[in-house]
């Protein structure tokens, strides 16, 4: 399997564990499992068993091998069948389709999350704008402070991370972002969060329904927050924001603020 290195990296956003090693096949799992994640591209089958038996048979040994399988290539392996093949190259050439949000935030960029790829995305729009970015351009972005814009900075200056675009680009991905269309609302300039699991939409095609009405969705807790939105099982964050006095929502009651 190979040894893991991990360093003991203290930022200001607390403590993390880092692998040297970029060999790893450990790494490699957990970059395999968030780009394929449900908040990043989607991509349904490809979860914990498909990757283990993915990368120890060496058919996957980067991101962008995922658009480079073949249905012969799973169907030599215990865990594919015939159903099982189709339906994971079916959904991975649908996740080609995805908004760069999505793209930016499954890379794993350090510091970068769900809600920093999509203001990037938004903000820029096509991946070939981030690799002319300096640090200063990037600290101008209200939600974007020094040690995440040194972060992307650093990220987006590798010759490998060009390159592994490049092949992206040449396989199909999208790596665009669409310019959302607002319709003013009584919740337009209002600020969302959603905790718990939601019934009747998707928690991306919720925030998408709150971007359309004008309105901003974060995902951390804060004073600043007009309405959370809880679904069933709600966790930490609901707990917070009834200490902090802010307006709890249900599904029902937010669908009735979009329409």
């Amino acid at each position: 399997v190979g040894e893991v290195y991990p360093v003991r990296s203290k930022t200001s956003n607390g403590v993390y564990w880092y692998c040297l090693n970029p060999d790893c096949p450990a790494q490699l799992k957990r970059s395999l499992l968030h780009f394929a994640s449900r908040k990043a591209m989607d991509i349904e089958g490809l979860g914990e068993s498909a990757v283990d038996e993915l990368v120890s048979q060496n058919i996957i040994r980067g991101l962008v091998d995922i658009y480079k399988l073949k249905k012969e290539n799973l169907l030599k392996l215990p865990l594919f069948k015939e159903k099982k093949a189709n339906n994971l190259i079916l959904a991975i050439n649908k996740s080609k389709a995805q908004a760069l949000s999505r793209f930016l935030y499954g890379l794993g960029i350090k510091q970068v999350g769900e809600k920093a790829a999509l203001v990037l995305a938004k903000k820029f729009t096509r991946i070939d704008n981030l690799f002319k970015l300096s640090k200063l351009q990037l600290e101008e972005i209200p939600e974007i402070g020094p040690i995440m814009a040194s972060s992307i900075v650093h990220f987006f200056s590798a010759v490998k991370i060009k390159n592994m675009i490049g092949e992206f680009k040449g396989l199909g991905l999208n790596l665009k972002q669409e310019e959302v269309r607002i319709k003013k609302s009584k919740i337009t300039g209002k600020t969302f969060i959603f905790t718990g699991e939601l019934e009747k939409l998707s928690r991306t095609q919720a925030q998408k329904l709150v971007e359309e009405k004008g309105a901003t969705w974060v995902s951390s807790v804060s004073k600043n927050i007009d309405f959370i939105v809880a679904g069933q099982n709600p966790g930490s964050k609901y707990v917070k924001a009834k200490k902090l006095g802010l307006k709890v929502v249900t599904e029902d009651e937010f669908l009735k603020f979009v329409e």
